[in-house]
């Protein structure tokens, strides 16, 4: 293994020896996940940075679309970044960089949509792409059950935005990123019984240009950051070990988010406690009011609320790879399921800052708004596109609400056909201002959870495990001692209407998901959940380290 100081030394030629090229399309393919490194050419490159050849490729295209035929069609310019860097006690092990750009053209012919994509970001090779995207939706139209109807949308033509960053992390050397990883593991080192840490960054960068036939021209930067270690304490006659680890929540912002995060300055303290766990005192089975920290809620909003009320999903056109949905058919749903209490409000959105699904205009060209899908405990919404708001027009009209998508149209690249995904989908906080404190104390018998952990949950997204990563014992309205081997099971209707009592606006806080799969072939989006510390009535938790 190469010292800090030969690997830094020699850090661009380092990651260009760990690439392996490829002559296949973007992303998620580095060796890290079983993928390999693509690199934009530097001609591609230039282009991106060139506003008017930009803007000459998205109107070759469009014009090429509908010379061809297409109704309606938009065009996506991109380039996505990623960087990766992983270390392991006072060792880097990986470096890995991706970068691919592109163009993606979409079409619709006769109620059926056409896609298809070119690295080439030339006037001829877009155009063709355009062609090549009408053909296959007329070519597709065999196939198409109902054709499609797009809700309205404004234009929006030349407008630009970005996320809620300061510091670009590629304006961040590879020095100073792994300085923060190896002060933090040291500082790791030095809790009693910690004999391994792994720690990394992860980020990401989106250049996306979007036109569109209705007039919208779209500029947006995206970039998300997530630090991540591994803390693990080995008992001194070595037959237990115990991790401590998703510290630190991914998020829509920058390097100064992961300074801000001070993973040197906690890092000891996560160690510790590691080291706690090894002593905590195996849960006993049975029903207990449990306390959930966001820290821990957020995973199961993400899968008891955020994947169950996705429209395809809901309507079954999902089913072969990512499931079903409880939550259907809409017209027995909406306005009739009880989720919850009346305490319990989800909102969907793209809007807060920090956000990782946050973004000005998704990709069918929509602003995105704020909106209800859980109100008053009732399910109120579902997340829709452009293509999906007119499936549920009826429910908007008998509510006396516009037909209008939400704003939850995403593809990962320019490689990938848009379609519906996750925004954020978040717990509102309480009128009441009530804090993690005051819940506990308002315990008699329970248990406390911070961080999330392993989970499992069926397809219709009904019945569910999960985990966290520290569990507490609550007596008479205060913590007694450190507890392991926790898990709660539910059935998500039981279980979110056992709400009892939530925080305030005071305890909000946004946790979420770098890497949140759908889709055949599969795509990667990232999505956060905000929620505020719940207090849930006997919920049925096991012991997982129980052995038959």
């Amino acid at each position: 293994m190469a010292d800090r100081r030969e690997f830094l030394k020699h850090g661009a030629a380092a990651a260009a020896v760990l690439a392996v090229h490829t002559k296949r399309g973007p992303l998620w393919e580095s060796p890290v996940f079983g993928m390999v490194r693509e690199d934009a050419s530097g001609a591609a490159a230039d282009v991106i940075g060139d506003p008017p050849a930009i803007k000459e490729l998205l109107t070759a295209a469009l014009n090429a679309a509908n010379m061809a035929g297409a109704q309606y069609a938009d065009v996506r310019v991109q380039r996505l970044q990623r960087n990766f860097v992983f270390t392991r006690e006072q060792q880097i092990l990986n470096v890995v960089d991706l970068d691919t750009i592109g163009c993606g053209v979409r079409a619709l012919v006769d109620g059926t949509w056409g896609f298809a994509a070119t690295r080439s970001l030339t006037v001829d090779a877009v155009a063709s792409a355009a062609r090549h995207a009408v053909a296959t939706a007329r070519g597709s139209r065999v196939a198409r059950d109902a054709a499609v109807d797009l809700a309205p949308t404004p234009a929006y033509p030349d407008v630009t935005w970005q996320s809620s960053f300061t510091t670009d992390p590629w304006s961040v050397t590879l020095e100073q990123k792994t300085d923060v990883l190896l002060k933090a593991n040291a500082a790791a080192l030095k809790a009693p019984n910690v004999k391994f840490v792994t720690s990394g960054l992860f980020f990401a960068k989106e250049e996306r240009n979007y036109a569109s036939t209705i007039g919208s021209s779209v500029h947006q930067t995206l970039v998300r950051s997530y630090p991540t270690m591994q803390i693990t304490a080995v008992s001194t006659d070595r037959t237990d070990f115990q991790n401590r680890q998703n510290v630190v929540a991914p998020m829509g912002r920058g390097w100064e988010y992961v300074l801000e995060r001070d993973l040197p300055g906690h890092a000891q303290q996560w160690g510790e406690d590691a080291n706690a766990r090894l002593s905590a005192k195996p849960v006993d089975v049975g029903r207990y009011d449990l306390v959930l920290h966001p820290s821990n809620l957020w995973l199961t909003i993400h899968e008891s609320i955020g994947h169950p009320t996705e429209l395809d999903r809901a309507k079954g056109y999902e089913a072969n790879y990512a499931g079903t949905s409880f939550v259907t058919p809409p017209e027995k749903t909406l306005g009739h399921l009880r989720y919850g209490p009346q305490i319990m409000n989800i909102q969907g959105d793209r809007s807060q800052a920090g956000g990782l699904s946050t973004m000005g205009y998704d990709d069918d060209g929509v602003r995105p708004d704020d909106f209800l899908i859980i109100k008053d405990g009732i399910l109120n919404d579902y997340q829709t596109t452009r293509e999906q708001a007119n499936w549920i027009k009826w429910w908007y009209d008998k509510e006396g609400r516009p037909t209008r998508s939400h704003g939850c149209c995403y593809a990962q690249d320019w490689a990938n056909v848009q379609f519906q995904r996750m925004p954020n989908v978040s717990l509102l906080p309480g009128k009441e201002d009530h804090t993690w404190e005051d819940l506990i104390a308002a315990t008699d018998r329970g248990i406390a959870i911070i961080g999330d952990g392993s989970f499992s949950i069926d397809q219709q997204r009904y019945n569910a495990q999960f985990s966290g990563q520290l569990f507490y014992e609550i007596k008479g309205g205060k913590i007694v001692g450190m507890l392991k081997d926790v898990a709660y099971q539910i059935r998500t209707p039981d279980f979110w209407n056992s709400m009892k009592m939530i925080g305030g606006k005071r305890s909000y806080e946004l946790n979420g998901s770098f890497f949140d799969g759908k889709g055949q072939p599969p795509q990667i989006n990232a999505v956060s959940h905000g929620a505020v510390p719940v207090r849930f009535a006997q919920v049925n938790v096991i012991n997982t380290g129980r052995k038959a």
